[in-house]
């Protein structure tokens, strides 16, 4: 460098939302927009063209830089950064796609991958579960995948986000071990395990192998193992079958009861409130959800509220509405919201849920707007965040 030259530094961690350009001894106070705010300096040309061209270089990096909000409307407790034949959106694209609208999200891929079977489908290449008789299998690549996409992030960007394990067969003794060899092998990553599925309409019946259940003791053992580490666990498990006769008792919801106490240690989240695709409320679904909320031994569970597939239910007429509103009203700490959207292409896309939800919003108190779209969401992943790595300190 010539003797002359300027000596430049460059503050970005400066105080409020300017920052700090420094030039040999002028002083540069520069918003975030670009534009200076306080000049002390004689400005020669020079150096004014050298400023000219740093700010430039602000803004142009301002613009790929992906910003949080002050106050962003939402976080999202349940997205899938890609799909069934693990196909999805860049993880740098899909900050820019939240914004400043959503301040966090819980990350994660999907644990199955749907098999092209020739013999099956031929040339068509099926992209989702519902397009090919083939069945799923469990691919745990997906955790190296989401770990390695986080990584590539700042830390700013990083504090976005809540990577959860998914890529094990909850039907397998040994699932708590991948659980386990995940977090040793990406400390600083990951926060809980989820989306991972028991029942679900049509799914559950096309996993290869064993199929998942309620009452095997691998389940058992990667909740007590989420309980040790400080987990979230989000579970999805239907509540009942699909197309269940009106008035019958729900298949699976004593068995998700017994689950749910036999972990009180655990932090869970029961997706979708049990419900799905063609798997309708059940009778008195509200009341249902109520045993468990005014339980005391279910004090560790939650229910999120995501998927359009949900919302349909839950919108459905003004009085769908009020009974869910008045519900959530009653207990704001323990219902969260997330999208259940998968590799979405646009910010309308990733937010069609929540646009969905408007009717319900319109409908909750205040203090329960903030808890189910934010709050509770904040409370439970910065326990989470603290508890794992505490525990990936010690092993």
């Amino acid at each position: 460098m010539e003797r002359n030259s300027s000596r430049i530094a460059y503050d970005q961690t400066s105080v409020s939302s300017s920052r700090v350009l420094h030039v040999d001894r002028s002083t540069y106070t520069i918003s975030r927009s670009g534009c200076i705010l306080v000049c002390r300096s004689k400005c020669f040309i020079h150096r004014f063209l050298l400023i000219v061209f740093l700010l430039i270089l602000h803004a142009a990096s301002a613009q790929s830089r992906p910003a949080i909000a002050d106050q962003p409307e939402l976080n999202d407790v349940h997205f899938h950064l890609t799909n069934y034949i693990q196909q999805g959106t860049d993880i740098h694209d899909f900050l820019n796609i939240m914004g400043t609208k959503v301040g966090r999200v819980a990350l994660f891929g999907i644990p199955l991958q749907q098999e092209w079977s020739y013999q099956n489908s031929g040339d068509f290449a099926p992209t989702y579960y519902l397009q090919s008789d083939a069945p799923l299998y469990y691919y745990s690549f997906t955790d190296a995948y989401i770990a390695m996409a986080y990584r590539s992030l700042t830390k700013e960007q990083q504090a976005r986000l809540d990577p959860m394990i998914t890529g094990f067969n909850p039907a397998d003794m040994y699932a708590v071990d991948h659980i386990r060899r995940v977090l040793q092998t990406f400390p600083g990553v990951f926060s809980g395990i989820g989306e991972f599925t028991i029942h679900k309409e049509f799914v559950s019946a096309k996993v290869a192998g064993e199929t998942a259940s309620l009452q095997n003791p691998a389940l058992d053992r990667i909740l007590d193992f989420a309980a040790e580490a400080g987990l979230v666990v989000l579970i999805h498990n239907d509540m009942d079958v699909p197309f269940a006769k009106a008035g019958s008792e729900p298949v699976y919801l004593s068995q998700m009861k017994s689950l749910l106490k036999r972990h009180p240690k655990t932090t869970i989240i029961w997706a979708h409130m049990g419900m799905g695709r063609v798997v309708r409320p059940v009778t008195q679904h509200a009341a249902v959800i109520e045993t468990i909320l005014k339980d005391p031994q279910f004090s560790h569970v939650y229910f999120d509220i995501s998927w359009d597939e949900v919302a349909k239910y839950l919108v459905a007429t003004p009085e769908s509405v009020k009974i869910a509103a008045d519900l959530i009203n009653r207990y704001p700490d323990r219902f969260l919201f997330g999208t259940d959207e998968v590799a979405p292409k646009s910010q309308d896309q990733y937010l069609r849920v929540y646009y969905q939800y408007d009717p319900l919003w319109k409908s909750l108190d205040k203090e329960a707007i903030e808890k189910v779209r934010k709050g509770n969401y904040e409370r439970i992943f910065d326990d989470a965040r603290a508890r794992v790595r505490s525990w990936e300190r010690t092993h």
